[in-house]
């Protein structure tokens, strides 16, 4: 079924909003499905520069990725954590992130990711978190609402930062933004390290409240502020400008967006 869907789109010229959340959703599962095969079978670890892991499951999966738009879209331009970027001759973008949580898949935890976000120029139409060890996705596009494993999804509505669940991907990366986390934890009920994309759908699906990044690069973050948006919340970076393209973000809910700037900004900014 899901091969048919995506040989009906080679008949279409226009493709309509609706057209391309199917090929991303179907997309987003034959990447899951090439990582699965490699998950929790003590497959071979690599270190990148920056000392982050990679492994055959991460390049397969955008290899996988690639080749579907190149088969379906091959006027779109893509970008990848691990091939980097391939221009396009329209003004839509595909960014790719395999694997969002590697240290999480090589550890065996079952909270990793496959992104896919579409972007028309600088802003995200659609956006998918799939997490095939967990057999969970969230996806939205832009006027068509954010959607958890076929329901309907939406923030929360706590409105106290006190009775507020915050979650963040590690607890030794905060740097500069250090006394911004802190105080964030010392005015929140409930802090957990559910992070990397997992942590963002939970917010999304009304599970936690507040997720922080201070470091992140497109592909972490493509497709997260239409899901956030489209699930009643806000994606913003360390400012609140609502981006993309700032290596930092914040998602909240809509009641906790504007307590949660006010605690993490100090007299010199964040």
């Amino acid at each position: 079924m899901r091969c048919e869907a995506s040989r009906r789109l080679l008949l279409v010229e226009t493709p309509t909003l609706d057209e391309l959340v199917q090929f991303a959703l179907d997309a987003a599962w034959r990447a899951g499905r090439v990582t699965l095969g490699y998950f929790q079978t003590g497959v071979t670890v690599e270190r990148k520069a920056d000392s982050t892991p990679l492994t055959i499951a991460d390049r397969e999966a955008e290899l996988t990725l690639r080749d579907l738009v190149a088969r379906y879209w091959p006027d779109h331009g893509v970008v990848g954590e691990e091939f980097g970027r391939t221009a396009g001759s329209s003004r839509y973008t595909w960014v790719f992130d395999p694997i969002d949580g590697t240290k999480s898949f090589v550890a065996g935890v079952p909270l990793y990711a496959n992104l896919i976000a579409l972007l028309d120029g600088d802003r995200a139409l659609l956006g998918v978190l799939h997490f095939p060890a967990i057999g969970e996705t969230v996806w939205a596009a832009r006027g068509r609402g954010c959607y958890w494993n076929g329901r309907r999804a939406e923030v929360s509505g706590v409105n106290r930062l006190e009775n507020a669940v915050v979650l963040a991907s590690g607890l030794d990366h905060f740097g500069a933004k250090q006394k911004a986390w802190d105080r964030l934890v010392g005015s929140s009920y409930i802090q957990r390290t559910w992070g990397d994309a997992y942590g963002y759908a939970l917010v999304a699906t009304g599970r936690a409240e507040v997720m922080v990044d201070p470091v992140v690069e497109l592909w972490d973050v493509a497709p997260l502020q239409v899901v956030m948006e489209e699930a009643g919340g806000h994606l913003t970076d360390w400012r609140g400008e609502a981006t993309i393209h700032n290596r930092e973000t914040i998602a909240t809910n809509a009641a906790l967006h504007d307590a949660v700037m006010r605690t993490v900004r100090d007299d010199s900014g964040v």
